[in-house]
């Protein structure tokens, strides 16, 4: 297994998500998302394996002002804005390989081997 986290050390959570793969011995890379955000390539590959864009924007995130624009630009011009505001993604984003998920999904992770 080779996990990723990406999320902030103030989301509750992302650090739930540690918890849960430290208690079981599985080591993960985690990538504060403050620090360093999600390469094209990550976020396509994560849009792809969580089933599209609307999945990965967090409706109750904090920037409501960066929400209503990416809700009502067109759809060609939001990924790029996502990618220019990553703070409105839904925290954690783990993944493993080409598989991935958004938010908190112990039982989706159980069964990754």
């Amino acid at each position: 297994m080779n996990i990723q986290i990406f999320g902030t050390k103030k989301s509750a959570d992302t650090r739930k998500a540690e918890r849960f793969f430290k208690e079981r011995g599985i080591k993960y890379q985690f990538i504060d998302l403050k620090e360093k955000s999600l390469s094209k390539g990550e976020f396509a590959s994560v849009k792809q394996a969580v089933g599209g864009l609307d999945k990965l924007i967090d409706e109750n995130c904090k920037d409501k002002d960066t929400l209503a624009l990416i809700k009502y630009i067109a759809d060609e011009d939001k990924e790029e804005k996502i990618l220019e505001n990553q703070q409105i993604l839904v925290q954690p984003i783990v993944r493993n390989g080409k598989k991935a998920t958004v938010g908190y999904q112990p039982d989706i992770w159980k069964s990754w081997d």
